[in-house]
């Protein structure tokens, strides 16, 4: 049996989310998928798993009431996520401000220029180092990969991310082309709106995240390390690591040897940290950094 990863989002006005929410779990459990889906007044963002004969009836399902939706296929399935997740928030992505976001038929208002893989090189190779690429992701996801030179936030969650813009450390960037990426496309979608509201004049977003530009260049392009995915797999790869292109960023919190694994520490549920580790460390001590000193 063949099984696959769905990974999706669609802005769009939504009248009643919990209708939508009640839909979208009744369809998810008819079909065996398992995953995390949220729905809000501003649309849907999901990532489910399952046989690949049932994602495939899951997309033709979503795709009849939200039109013009996009699938990311990736490898995986059922067994990388616990159980099955469908809620209705105030937001699908929590920045903290929902009423600030503005969403119409064609989707987010006022965000950033969507650029495809190939115009981002393009841009890159027009304007040089004048350009400036954005994470729009948390700092622990970064430390496996990102783009070359790339501003990385000191942020733990989305919701830092006002604060973060509205501290004047990124003034700088206010008059440069700043181009914000995250891995599917959809934070970057609020966040370059939230951007430009600040003043930031020209701003972009990857279209399709860095899945998009990581399926189109592998290791050749200016993406560097892994992909940080929030399932079982911890992180997954666009070209093979011992390719003699591919940059190894991700260093064992212990020992300092290079690795891209994602561990749960051992004191949860009293800590909730994930950390990098090589795997005779975390054989020898499967805590973070933090619990180790402690203990």
């Amino acid at each position: 049996m063949t099984s696959k990863i769905l990974l999706y989002y669609k802005f769009q006005p939504i009248a009643d989310p919990e209708a939508v929410r009640l839909w979208q779990r009744d369809l998810c459990e008819g079909l065996g998928l398992h995953g995390r889906i949220i729905i809000s007044k501003d649309g849907i963002n999901g990532t489910v798993g399952g046989d690949i004969d049932a994602c495939k009836a899951y997309a033709r399902k979503t795709k009849e009431y939200f039109r013009g939706i996009e699938f990311k296929w990736s490898e995986g399935g059922k067994e990388d996520f616990p159980k099955l997740s469908v809620k209705a928030r105030d937001e699908i992505v929590a920045f903290g401000v929902p009423g600030e976001l503005k969403v119409d038929s064609r989707g987010v208002v006022g965000g950033g220029k969507h650029l495809a893989p190939e115009e981002v090189n393009e841009l890159v190779a027009q304007r040089g180092d004048e350009v400036v690429f954005f994470d729009g992701r948390n700092a622990r996801e970064a430390e496996i990969g990102r783009f070359k030179n790339a501003v990385v936030p000191d942020v733990e969650t989305t919701h830092d991310f006002i604060n973060e813009l509205d501290s004047g450390k990124y003034d700088w960037m206010k008059d440069k082309p700043v181009v914000s990426y995250c891995t599917g496309g959809i934070r970057c979608e609020i966040l370059s709106s939230l951007m430009v509201n600040r003043g930031f004049k020209e701003v972009y977003q990857i279209d399709g995240g860095i899945v998009r530009y990581g399926e189109k260049y592998g290791n050749t392009g200016l993406w560097e390390g892994s992909l940080y995915v929030f399932d079982k797999r911890m992180h997954t790869e666009f070209g093979a690591p011992d390719d003699p292109a591919y940059v190894q960023l991700g260093h064992c919190g212990h020992c300092a040897e290079p690795t891209n694994q994602f561990y749960n520490c051992a004191a949860e549920p009293d800590c909730r940290s994930q950390y990098l580790s090589c795997e005779a460390c975390r054989a020898e001590n499967p805590y973070c950094e933090n619990c180790s000193a402690s203990t």
